[in-house]
């Protein structure tokens, strides 16, 4: 058995026994978390950015 095999197995069993337990309300919440918090986080880099931009003015 090479490392490769290894490898695939391990995933593939990850996979399954994480997609098997998760259910559709989970994975639409960690959808519209993550999209809140990327919008969030770009909303903040967009402030700092402007914030940074006029001090150097």
């Amino acid at each position: 058995m090479n490392n490769v095999d290894l490898r695939m197995g391990t995933l593939a069993g990850t996979v399954l026994s994480v997609s098997l337990t998760m259910n559709i309300e989970n994975l639409l919440e960690t959808i519209v978390l993550a999209a809140i918090g990327a919008s969030v986080s770009f909303a903040v880099s967009l402030f700092w950015k402007n914030i940074c931009k006029k001090e150097k003015e």
